[in-house]
């Protein structure tokens, strides 16, 4: 499997917004736990974290990040010159971005109202023993590009 980005939607009218990702069926994706996750400010890297088994899907609620996915090569000491792959989500364009087990991910926060909610297929207790976890400048998607 590889990373994919699903397309969602913003409904606006005098009521407000809705956000929506309709061709996500959670079913099929067999979703388990769902979590959210907010920087104290902008700018913040959180990441990488990997699992070989568990698969998540995530979508900024609010604000906007920057979201890198690496596939490990070598749980113990992957390569530092792994292609990461990485997609700037935001709230106001909603797409869910689904990463596959076998992947790290992590985010870097580009607005301090950011917030993103992580679907999971797997409960906490089926992998407590399937967390990686490596240092948040080990990949450097972080940067941005003027243009």
């Amino acid at each position: 499997m590889t990373v994919e980005l699903v397309a969602g939607g913003l409904a606006v009218d005098d009521r407000g917004e809705l956000q929506f990702c309709n061709d996500f069926d959670f079913m099929k994706e067999g979703v388990r736990r769902f979590y959210t996750v907010s920087n104290h400010s902008a700018s913040f890297v959180r990441a990488w974290h990997a699992h070989k088994n568990e698969s998540k899907c995530v979508v900024v609620l609010s604000g906007a990040a920057i979201v890198g996915a690496v596939k490990i090569d070598d749980w113990a000491s992957p390569s530092k010159d792994l292609p990461v792959e990485r997609f700037v989500l935001t709230a106001q364009q909603p797409k869910m971005l689904k990463i596959p087990a076998g992947y790290a991910n992590g985010f870097k926060t580009l607005l301090a109202d950011t917030k993103l909610i992580f679907f999971s297929n797997k409960t906490l207790e089926e992998c407590k023993d399937d967390d990686y976890r490596y240092e948040a400048h080990y990949w450097e998607p972080w940067d941005i590009v003027e243009r």
